[in-house]
């Protein structure tokens, strides 16, 4: 069952389809958060990674853990994980939308999501669901969006204005909305921390520039020309490394009673 369809139709639309296209490129603008997540997972862990996509922090998992499930809505995405992950015998991938997934009671050690979260329908019910399915004493470690950091600068070169906080991808991003979520949720010794770490967005001004304007959400508000208006702002941060822009993210822990 699907309830949360508004992002299911663009994850499996053209977002979806671009994001199952480009893993490589995606994760390198991801990646950095990595050791932030992974930190949580224990040898022998059962663990749940929440909004997978193309299942590389569920890979990652399944190097420590005992075993590693990705669900994510969208199945171009699922595609590609499960490609990347056929040499695996202790990962899989299904589909379904984490606020009513009808996942096995206590059957994970942790509950894991990089950026995965942001968009549930009603989160209370998404992280009841999941709390659901994780072992008494079992754990939660999420990265959400704190801010925009760097990529408000060519955003902003787009003339559109600032989402406000606590809306849209920030819709977890302030520790007071995540704690009265997740303790509605009935989670507790919910901790966060805010982290910062390098998003290489491409090779170079131009390669950066024409990547995020086929970004989905670039894409749609942007249209045709966007590359050519971003191609400024990105130069500040042209790197012998690539294009790095800072990102901020709320790094939240949380245990199942």
């Amino acid at each position: 069952m699907i309830v949360n369809t508004h992002q299911a139709e663009a994850w499996n639309g053209y977002e979806g389809t671009h994001w199952a296209s480009h893993p490589d490129r995606y994760n390198a603008v991801n990646d950095a958060f990595n050791p932030f997540l992974l930190e949580a997972v224990r040898p022998g862990d059962r663990v749940l990674d929440i909004g997978c996509g193309t299942g590389r922090t569920t890979r990652l998992a399944a190097l420590t853990a005992s075993s590693a499930e990705g669900v994510d809505l969208s199945e171009p995405m699922l595609a590609t994980a499960r490609d990347l992950a056929k040499d695996l015998v202790n990962v899989t991938f299904t589909r379904g939308d984490a606020q009513v997934c009808p996942f096995p009671d206590s059957a994970f050690d942790l509950a894991i999501s990089r950026f995965g979260i942001m968009f549930f329908g009603d989160p209370v019910a998404a992280f009841a669901n999941i709390g659901r399915a994780l072992t008494p004493g079992g754990r939660l470690a999420f990265l959400s969006m704190r801010g925009y950091g760097d990529l408000a600068h060519p955003v902003a070169a787009l003339g559109f204005p600032p989402p406000p906080p606590g809306a849209g991808p920030l819709a977890l991003g302030e520790p007071e909305t995540v704690g009265r979520v997740l303790t509605e949720a009935g989670f507790t010794e919910v901790t966060t921390r805010p982290v910062d770490a390098p998003q290489n967005w491409g090779a170079d001004a131009a390669d950066a520039a024409a990547f995020l304007a086929a970004w989905g959400p670039i894409r749609h508000a942007a249209g045709d020309g966007a590359a050519e208006r971003l191609l400024p702002a990105l130069r500040a941060f042209e790197t012998p490394g690539g294009v790095l822009l800072n990102g901020e993210a709320l790094l939240v822990c949380a245990r199942r009673p």
